[in-house]
């Protein structure tokens, strides 16, 4: 950490130094910790832009390269080299696992993938025609009430089952909830495939039939687990570490994430895009909303194009582009209707001087939901995708909180804008 300081000038008060914290990647941080204590004032920072809440070694975004890192490997290498248990490994443990660990790993988490009993009745308590977010939030809030013993968070090893318990149980909670909105039977676990080939048959096998993987699609759904693992401090990510600063239950604290990334402004855009290409409905329609999407008085938004966080290009969606041709040509739909006008948005966006000056390039959304309604599975489970892949994250980003001697329970501050200090009237003298 570096040793210069930053000074601050109030008028009428003597200037006050503070720490300049220098990090591996991105922007120094002044260390405010101190500045109520020594100058009486807070600052105010809605949305956080530019508050540092946390130190993490987890993960590191450059939205001006359109870089992200995963325990400083690029995401590009762990998508292509990987399979998502190696990388909830790394996201875990900070490296990534060798031959042996790897087996081990994928050994433990196998031994966790079935839930109770019980649990499973938990389920009927829900309307059939219940969003399976609503169900999954309440759900996992529930693994508490049923795997309660591994409570000391202070061990390691207490930790270490904690991650591993719902991290192996988050495929067949989404897997039954698909099955249980549409009145199917529950597939329990098959410890003989893989993490992902096994979340596929749960969700589309049958006990009609023995249920085969195809391995384009699996690894197509095994990158979008890794493209979507981790994303540094991002709304859910805050509220898992939010909720888990006051020591709460890591299952709690996944529910409060599930809920969080369940808002339309988190983790729904790839919903929202494909919702978008079903309204546009035609190639040559493009054209007309194209003129909207640059009309500043149209409500209409061009979804799954820019991102808040990325300046340039998301590398997630150079990605998704690839796994998206793969799965098309494997099921023959590249000459799909959706995929034809996904292709025109796309090179229009990257041609069109609008777009490029603003940089609205297509984001991993544009792709991802393409790729999940090709794979078969409705746009009402498309969060739910989410959720299971970032649970690796939130639970890495809970356990380095927990470890952390620094951590404390999060409180913000607020620039109160009320009425003044004031008096009740009697009831008798209220006009």
């Amino acid at each position: 950490m570096s040793e210069r300081k930053a000074t601050l000038s109030i008028e009428g008060t003597d200037p006050v130094d503070f720490p300049i914290l220098t990090p591996t990647h991105g922007n120094d941080c002044i260390d405010i910790r101190t500045l109520g204590a020594k100058t009486g004032h807070f600052t105010y920072d809605s949305g956080f832009l530019s508050t540092a809440s946390c130190k993490s070694k987890i993960t590191f975004i450059d939205g001006e390269k359109g870089e992200l890192l995963y325990r400083g490997y690029p995401i590009e290498q762990l998508a292509e080299q990987c399979n998502f248990l190696e990388v909830a490994y790394l996201l875990k443990n900070g490296e990534l696992p060798n031959a042996k660990e790897k087996l081990d790993f994928e050994s433990t988490i196998k031994s966790h993938t079935m839930v109770h009993e019980q649990l499973v009745k938990f389920f009927q308590g829900f309307r059939r025609d219940a969003h399976p977010m609503a169900i999954m939030v309440g759900v996992v809030g529930a693994l508490s009430a049923f795997y309660h013993e591994a409570h000391d968070f202070s061990d390691a090893e207490h930790r270490s089952i904690s991650f591993n318990r719902i991290v192996a149980k988050m495929p067949t909670i989404v897997a039954l909830a698909y099955k249980y909105s549409r009145g199917e039977p529950l597939m329990y676990p098959r410890n003989d495939l893989d993490y992902t080939a096994n979340f596929m048959q749960m969700m589309f096998g049958t006990p009609c039939e023995t249920y085969v993987p195809n391995p384009v699609l699996v690894h197509a759904l095994d990158v979008i687990f890794t493209l979507h693992a981790d994303h540094e401090q991002n709304a859910s990510t805050s509220t898992v570490r939010l909720a888990g600063s006051s020591g709460a239950n890591p299952f709690a604290c996944i529910s409060a994430g599930i809920a969080c990334l369940w808002g339309p402004a988190h983790g729904g855009a790839n919903e929202a895009c494909l919702k978008m290409l079903e309204e546009i409905g035609d190639v040559s329609r493009v054209g007309e909303y194209i003129t909207r999407a640059k009309d500043k008085s149209d409500s209409f938004k061009l979804m799954g194009f820019g991102h808040r966080v990325y300046k340039n290009f998301d590398p997630r969606a150079k990605l998704m582009r690839k796994v998206c041709n793969d799965v098309l040509t494997e099921l023959g739909l590249e000459n799909s209707r959706l995929f034809k006008l996904a292709m025109a948005l796309e090179k229009i966006a990257l041609e069109d001087d609008y777009f490029i000056e603003k940089k609205l390039y297509p984001n991993v959304d544009f792709y991802s939901g393409i790729v999940q309604k090709a794979l078969g599975i409705p746009t009402t489970m498309f969060t739910c995708i989410f959720a299971l892949a970032r649970t690796v994250g939130w639970m890495a980003q809970w356990e380095e909180m927990i470890s952390d001697p620094e951590y404390k329970i999060g409180r913000p501050r607020q620039l109160y804008v009320g009425s003044a200090k004031r008096d009740v009237v009697p009831l008798a003298g209220r006009k």
